[in-house]
Formats: C-alpha cells, structure tokens, sequence
C-alpha cells in the first residue's frame, strides 16, 4: 500500500469523526430559549425602609490626659530608709510613700527646745531683776539707764523665745516633710529612686510620679464650623461622649462633655474639647490615642436605609425601589445624616418600601427583579417572601 493512499485513508476516518461529535451536539442542545428565561429577574437584595431613631455625632481625634499628674518630690534633704509603695500600686491622699532619715531634725528639734528653756530661766529671771530695778528706780537709787537696760535684757530675751519657738516649728516641719505622703490619690509610677539614696530638695527628676485614674479626661479636637451647634445643645444639657479604640470598632469608655476651649487654633481651624470620664475600670490610660463620638442629639423615628442603597447619579442622589410587581424604580432622594451603615432619608421614601443593596450595576428602571435572602446572592435562590412595600 502506497503512502498516499494511507494518508487518504486516514484523512476519511478523521472526517467521519468529525462528522459524527457535530451530530450528537446537535441532538443533545436543546433548540430554542430555556424553560422561564423571558420571566427570571435580575438577582439583587433588598432591604425595607425602617422608621428608628438616628444619633447624630461629631467625631474627631483625641487623647487621653490624666486629670491630675503629680511628680513627687523631696522637700528636704537626707537619706531614704524606707519606702511604702509598691510600683502601679494605687495610692490613697496622704498615704505615706517614702520615709527620709529623720534622726537630724529631731537632732535639731531637741536643740530647739532646749534652747527654749535655756531663755525662758533666763527671761524669769530678768523679770524679777525688773520688778526690783522698778522700786530702786521710784526710790532714787538706782539711775534710768540701770532701769532701762533691765527692760531691754527683758525684751531680747522674750524674742529669743520667740525665736526658740520658731525653730522648734521648722524642726517639726522638717520632720513632717522627712515623711513623704501622696499629695494626690492615684496610681504609682515606676520608682525612681532607691532605698539608701540621698535625695535633695534640689533634685529635678523626684521621686515618682502619681497619675490620677479615676475620673480622667480626653481631649480631642473638632472643627470650627460645629462650634456654634455644641454651644447650642450644651445650653439644653450635659452632651454625652463615647471613646473608641484606634481602629473605631472597641467602645472604651462612655463621658460627658465638660468645656471646648476658649480660642480656635488658625493653624487647623479646629478647636479644642475636654470631655471626663470615670473610667472605674481603667480603660483608659493617660496618652492614650482615642477615637471620639461626641453625641450631639437623637433624630426620632426617622426613615433609615442602608448606606449600601444610596446611588449617585446625573439625576442626583437616588435609590432603586422594588415595586409590588417586582420590577424597579430609580426614585430620587433626599438624604440626611449617615450613621455607619446607615442612612437617613428626609424626602422621598415611605417606611416598609424594598430598596435595592446589591446588585444595582445590572438594573435601569422598569427592570424585573428577583429578590433574594441574604447570603444567597448569585446562587439561584428563591424570591423572598412577601410582596414589596406590604
């Protein structure tokens, strides 16, 4: 058998193939449109228009600062020999924290006091000397220079006394200051100083700092424009404020306003806010980054819809309205306050309307819909039940 007639051969074979697959496709596709295909909607979600109550914040960028920070330190010189505290303890006003060698002053105190006594013989004495100058001076017997010297000698020695007294006032003082007590209750910092350290009233860096918790303050900042808003609600009541955490998910805390700053800050065109909080639980610590919601006032019954529904348009702000024969309608609204996922409607929706949320970028007016259960979304569900707007 020659070459060319096997290639013939086998270019027949391969023809016969080709001839047979085209006929079992043919057989096997159905001729014309799918069963329903002209009645099935374009997939989307809806959710209904809901009357709730809408917040209205303001928010901004704050910091937590502590209400009262106090560094401690020494108001007299000498060596620590004991010291009360442990680091992050908290700390009670007047708590005794360090005690300083306190064996100088009282040193000094005993000096003091018997110096005291020493002046005190001594002034008793003058005034006798006195009372017996005063009879020998009536009498002529004495000169008015004895006399008046005798009253003098009266006289330095009552301020010497007064003098004794005084330092026997600032040898208890320094006993009183030899003994280091919380100026302020709150928490303790790290320690910055040793038992057996001299310590000087001198000394920059004290001894330790107290923070104050509880209650503690966040400053944060808004914009100018909402300065004359704050100031009106503030004449209605204390505004509530919440504190998130950095990534806005956490509520941390929850305060009130207590003032804005008295000047705006031309650099920014903000202006400064103060909020307290008691922060029992220590969630807040001083430095703090902070995300705040300052609650400016509470809008009733409001027509709500998902931030998700709202479109954007040459025709303006509109929404997609499923219609009791589930087919669509690009109806324009008028849109207030948005409050995370949510948006509030003033014009142009009623409560229980079905808004589009997914699924908008397939639909133009008059459009056939089929709504679908959430999670479903592109796996052929069934229309959800119930008739729009019922």
């Amino acid at each position: 058998m020659s070459r060319v007639r096997i290639v013939v051969i086998l270019a027949c074979i391969l023809l016969a193939v080709i001839a047979t697959a085209a006929l079992i496709r043919t057989k096997k596709t159905p001729k014309g449109p799918a069963p329903n295909a002209a009645n099935r909607g374009v997939p989307v979600l809806a959710e209904p228009v809901v009357a709730r109550d809408v917040p209205v914040y303001l928010r901004g960028l704050g910091s937590v600062s502590a209400f009262n920070t106090v560094t401690v330190r020494a108001r007299v010189d000498g060596q620590i020999t004991k010291i009360n505290f442990q680091e992050g303890q908290e700390v009670q006003q007047g708590q005794l924290l360090v005690q300083i060698d306190v064996r100088p002053f009282e040193a000094a105190l005993h000096t003091a006091e018997a110096n005291l006594a020493k002046d005190e013989a001594s002034q008793a004495d003058a005034k006798l000397n006195l009372s017996r100058f005063t009879e020998l001076y009536k009498a002529g017997v004495i000169s008015q220079q004895q006399y008046n010297t005798q009253q003098s000698m009266v006289g330095q020695l009552t301020g010497a006394i007064g003098a004794d007294n005084a330092a026997i006032e600032n040898a208890k003082l320094q006993i009183t200051y030899s003994h280091i007590t919380a100026p302020i209750g709150g928490r303790i910092g790290l320690r910055l100083v040793d038992i057996g350290n001299m310590v000087h009233a001198t000394d920059q860096n004290g001894l330790v700092v107290i923070t104050q918790m509880h209650p503690i303050a966040v400053l944060f900042t808004l914009p100018e424009d909402y300065i004359p808003q704050v100031l009106q609600h503030m004449r209605k009541g204390p505004l509530s404020v919440e504190a998130y955490s950095r990534d806005d998910k956490t509520k941390l805390a929850s305060g009130k306003l207590l003032t804005l700053n008295n000047e705006i800050d031309p650099t920014t065109g903000t202006n400064k806010y103060k909020a307290v909080f008691q922060n029992e639980d220590r969630a807040l610590w001083p430095n703090q980054f902070v995300n705040v919601r300052l609650l400016l006032e509470t809008m009733p019954n409001a027509l709500t819809v998902p931030v998700a529904a709202i479109q954007r348009g040459s025709q303006g702000i509109y929404t997609y309205v499923v219609k009791p024969d589930y087919t669509v309608e690009a109806r324009v609204v008028k849109v207030g306050v948005t409050e995370g996922n949510v948006a509030s409607i003033e014009a142009g929706l009623k409560a229980g309307e079905l808004v589009v949320t997914d699924g908008q970028d397939k639909l133009q007016p008059g459009a056939k819909v089929e709504v679908q259960q959430r999670g479903n979304r592109g796996n052929g569900a069934a229309n959800a039940s119930g008739a729009p707007g019922s």
